[in-house]
């Protein structure tokens, strides 16, 4: 599997180092390189890359632009690159894969490159079900249902502990005694009723530990375990808070509304 990737920086220096960087990596296909937002946006709807390397910090279009100049097509997986530690939160709400520091560790770029193969393979296994399924839906109906039926076996892939090292302990929390996480860079914050604990994880990759049917996303920060919610209190501007088990309110910005309606309802 190529991954074929775009270099952003408007440095030339700092493409010349990522590139020597990437070399060891024989599946990364550098297609292009970019030293503006705007000639990125352009690249990246033409060339349609695997992966892009972001930088955040250029003049005119920086790297946040960029992510929202191609959101109109299927947007590839972004790693922020940057030499301004502040931007981190707003990196991993962009859900990027990744945010390096310069000068780009090896070792980190090393668990970047892992964490690209893992989400690209992902998504190749998951389109590959819908077209087998989009064809067994045409030629034989009942196959598709026994497919669909079958998915729901699949909530047993999901964690039931999770092992959290905080504080120097390595503490074994029971997914269901999970009240809500939230997102505060590249550490998730996990409150139950009676603790709180750090887990330096992003929420993408801990999204993918939790069975859905159970844990949304009620904020761009913020995943709920909807077996802990108690009370949905209506707020201003569509918005409301989940009231949970221990008494704690959890805000629902008006895009994830709908999304948790089905489940408490």
């Amino acid at each position: 599997m190529t991954i074929r990737t775009i270099l952003v920086d408007d440095e030339k220096l700092a493409i010349q180092g990522l590139q020597l960087r990437l070399e060891p990596f024989e599946d990364v296909e550098i297609i292009d390189t970019c030293l503006n937002g705007r000639e990125a946006i352009r690249k990246i709807k033409t060339e349609k890359p695997d992966l892009v390397f972001l930088d955040i910090q250029m003049p005119g279009f920086d790297g946040f632009s960029v992510v929202k100049g191609v959101m109109e097509i299927e947007p590839p997986l972004f790693v922020f690159v940057t030499a301004y530690e502040e931007h981190a939160v707003r990196a991993f709400e962009a859900n990027a894969v990744n945010y390096l520091m310069k000068p780009v560790d090896e070792d980190k770029l090393a668990d970047t490159i892992e964490r690209v193969r893992v989400r690209m393979a992902e998504k190749r296994s998951s389109e590959e079900a819908d077209k087998l399924k989009a064809v067994l839906q045409e030629v034989a109906p009942d196959k598709a249902d026994a497919i669909s039926e079958g998915e729901s076996e699949s909530s047993e892939r999901f964690e039931k502990l999770i092992n959290v090292k905080d504080r120097g302990q390595i503490f074994r929390v029971e997914v269901d005694s999970i009240e809500h996480i939230e997102a505060a860079g590249d550490y998730m914050c996990i409150y139950t009723g009676d603790n709180s604990l750090i887990l330096r994880e992003t929420m993408k990759d801990l999204e993918r530990r939790l069975d859905p049917k159970n844990f949304q996303r009620v904020h761009r920060s913020t995943i709920v375990n909807l077996n802990q919610v108690r009370q949905v209190k209506p707020h201003t501007n569509g918005e409301c808070f989940l009231v949970l088990e221990s008494g704690a309110e959890v805000k629902v910005s008006r895009s994830y509304r709908d999304v948790v309606a089905r489940f408490v309802h």
